[in-house]
């Protein structure tokens, strides 16, 4: 099978308001594909707003449209209104997550359980519908964490929501590998968004740059050639979690 090109394509970006998920949104339509545009709070409507219409800029087609992805139901409605607005969905990229630097012994459980359901359930349900509604020969891409190769603190239920991703992966490539759908992962490092910073003290802002090539945090326009790539040349892959972090972790 030849390497699947974006023109005419339908993507799903979760979280593809702003940030890594905007700039997703963008480079898919410069691709030549039309972007579904999800977003998750009223907070984040005007950038995805601001996306939609710059996807339009570049002549392709996009909305956005708000959903909380821990709902299964809520889910499934994103990729059916994704199919009664455009016909199709080829690509589904999930960029949505929540961070949280705490120490185990401190940690309720209702941070346990919101962050449970926001990078482990939502990711779980996204590919379940993805698999359900894609067409043939589409790609499903998941943003996860390099702190799935790391020996650390603190991110106990942010990493360990993430990890069960990895076997979410791996079970749907098999599944849905019959009807061509690849399925892979990406780790990126510590990226250089607010997401990040949120969490962590100047000085260890400082000790996560150190551990990558040049001194540097992951940008987001590190990230997005890769989901390029695995969504066009590189869909042979699958089954996958490409850690893509500068040398920040590895295994």
């Amino acid at each position: 099978m030849a390497a699947q090109p974006l023109t005419d394509k339908v993507a799903v970006v979760a979280g593809g308001a702003n940030n890594l998920g905007g700039l997703i949104s963008r480079q898919l339509a410069e691709g030549g594909a039309d972007v579904v545009v999800h977003y998750h709070s009223d907070g984040s409507k005007d950038d995805a707003q601001s996306t939609v219409q710059a996807v339009k800029d570049l002549g392709r087609d996009a909305v956005a449209i708000q959903s909380d992805l821990t709902k299964p139901n809520a889910c499934a409605a994103l990729f059916d209104q994704t199919v009664e607005r455009f016909g199709r969905a080829d690509i589904a990229v999930n960029t949505a997550g929540m961070v949280l630097r705490k120490p185990i012994a401190e940690t309720t459980e209702a941070e346990f359980d919101t962050m449970m359901d926001v990078n482990a359930k939502a990711a779980y349900f996204f590919i379940k519908e993805a698999g359900r509604t894609l067409h043939d020969d589409g790609t499903i891409i998941t943003i996860v964490t390099s702190l799935l190769a790391a020996f650390t603190d603190g991110y106990s239920t942010y990493a360990g929501g993430k990890a069960p991703v990895e076997h979410f992966t791996r079970a749907a490539a098999k599944e849905f590998g019959p009807r061509g759908i690849s399925v892979t992962a990406i780790g990126p490092g510590p990226m250089d968004t607010p997401f990040f910073y949120g969490q962590e003290t100047p000085e260890r802002v400082e000790y996560h740059k150190s551990q990558a090539m040049n001194g540097d945090l992951t940008q987001i326009e590190d990230i997005v050639p890769i989901v390029r790539f695995l969504a066009t040349e590189g869909w042979w892959i699958t089954g996958q979690t490409i850690f893509a972090n500068g040398g920040y972790t590895t295994r």
